[in-house]
């Protein structure tokens, strides 16, 4: 079984940071891609930040410049710093990652649980 928790979330002012972790654990063998997703209300589920196990990354357009995704591979672990919020970055934040449970499994894709980001004044 494999879980992924994300910590982090909260309300900011506009302008303002926060940081998103995003720990996985139980029977992993190996992760490829950790990235993180939003969802606004009534909206679909878009990618922010991705970042490849060799360390290659990848933003949308509306966060580039403000996120930055990093990732600890010794405690298979991503993270998002978010900083200049804007009102428009409110949003369920998810952690996705392609994990491997054994040496000859495909990648599966696994979600977290999601952290509410609300960015008002």
């Amino acid at each position: 079984q494999v879980q992924l928790v994300e910590s982090g979330g909260g309300l900011v002012q506009p302008g303002g940071s926060l940081r998103l972790s995003c720990a996985a654990s139980g029977s992993i063998f190996s992760i490829n891609v950790m990235g993180w997703y939003r969802q606004a209300p009534g909206k679909q589920r878009v990618l922010v930040a991705a970042i490849t196990s060799g360390g290659v990354r990848n933003y949308a357009d509306s966060v580039r410049g403000r996120f930055t995704i990093s990732r600890d591979g010794a405690k298979n672990t991503v993270y998002l710093q978010m900083n200049s919020l804007k009102p428009e970055d409110t949003a369920v934040y998810y952690c996705n990652a392609a994990i491997r449970r054994t040496v000859v499994s495909d990648p599966a894709d696994y979600w977290g649980q999601g952290t509410q980001v609300t960015v008002s004044a």
